[in-house]
């Protein structure tokens, strides 16, 4: 459909010397003089075809004609700044939105918010939880934090960091009835699964670490499965049973006590994680400050010393 409005220029001329009914004001407003108000609104009215003002000597008054007119050309005019002040917030404010794996969301993005907010108090954080691979410019997300081999075309994709896998559990279950101090002690135990792993043959899960560990003789197909990693290592500290730990997702409970490692040896992940942004979020620079503070979060994970007793490869 063809709009056939009137020239803007003569409608904004026309909106304030209306609501001001001066064109002295309205001038003073829109930084042109008095006489090109006054041709603008004299232009708009032929256009028209009737008057909108009556002009007095010293004062103007609408005519019926501007007074209808001008209520809803104010609400046009107050609806496209509201517009315009949406987009300038929505491209230049301080959130930064975010797509995130629930387990990496819980156990490693949020503990390390404060960090954030104290080294950069002006960017804000929503972050969304989700297994799915979301497509960020369609959603309107400026990143994403993925598990994977890093193949995501059309994004710009940045390695976070990789992972190492190892069995973790209460403390209270490494002197259980049976004790828990070696892999052949898993047989007697709970094992804890994470369903999404299990369901992945290129993931980490029991069965890859167990090949991995030399234990050929030890039936991982049982046990509760979780939808989410955070899930099982929750039960893991409730001492359910022996959970996969990755490094990422366990480092404050080991620091923390809340969770130990009984014995390795340390797998390496085939998979890393990957923050990926589209081209036009890699442009706003509170995102390439999340971004650097990201990588330099990612950098010192694994690096707190935790004395694990899997690191001697025992």
């Amino acid at each position: 459909m063809t709009r056939r409005l009137p020239p803007l220029n003569a409608l904004r001329a026309f909106e304030a010397a209306g609501r001001q009914l001066s064109f002295t004001k309205a001038a003073a407003e829109l930084h042109v003089t008095q006489a090109a108000v006054s041709h603008q609104v004299k232009a708009l009215e032929d256009h028209l075809g009737q008057p909108l003002f009556r002009r007095y000597n010293r004062r103007l008054a609408l005519t019926e004609a501007g007074q209808r007119y001008l209520p809803e050309l104010s609400d046009a005019f107050d609806a496209l700044d509201h517009a315009t002040q949406r987009l300038q917030r929505h491209r230049e404010g301080g959130q930064v939105r975010i797509t995130v794996l629930p387990s990496l969301a819980a156990k490693w993005v949020m503990p390390r918010l404060p960090r954030l907010r104290a080294k950069h108090p002006d960017i804000d954080v929503l972050i969304s939880a989700s297994d799915q691979l979301v497509d960020l410019a369609r959603e309107e997300f400026h990143m994403g934090l993925r598990f994977g081999n890093g193949q995501y075309p059309g994004l710009k994709v940045t390695r976070l960091m990789g992972d190492r896998i190892f069995p973790v559990c209460a403390p209270r279950l490494l002197d259980a009835d049976p004790p828990l101090r070696s892999v052949a002690d898993l047989a007697h135990h709970t094992l804890l699964h994470d369903d999404m792993a299990r369901s992945d043959s290129s993931s980490n899960d029991w069965a890859t670490w167990l090949r991995f560990a030399g234990a050929k003789d030890i039936d991982y197909s049982g046990g509760p499965a979780f939808s989410h990693s955070s899930l099982a290592l929750a039960a893991a500290i409730d001492s359910q049973g022996v959970a996969l730990g990755r490094m990422s997702l366990v480092e404050d409970d080991l620091a923390a006590g809340r969770l130990v490692c009984p014995f390795g040896p340390v797998m390496t992940s085939p998979l890393a994680y990957y923050a990926v942004v589209t081209p036009f979020a890699e442009e706003r620079p509170r995102v390439r400050l999340f971004l650097d503070w990201l990588l330099a979060e990612a950098a010192a994970t694994g690096e707190r010393p935790l004395a694990l007793p899997c690191d001697d490869g025992t």
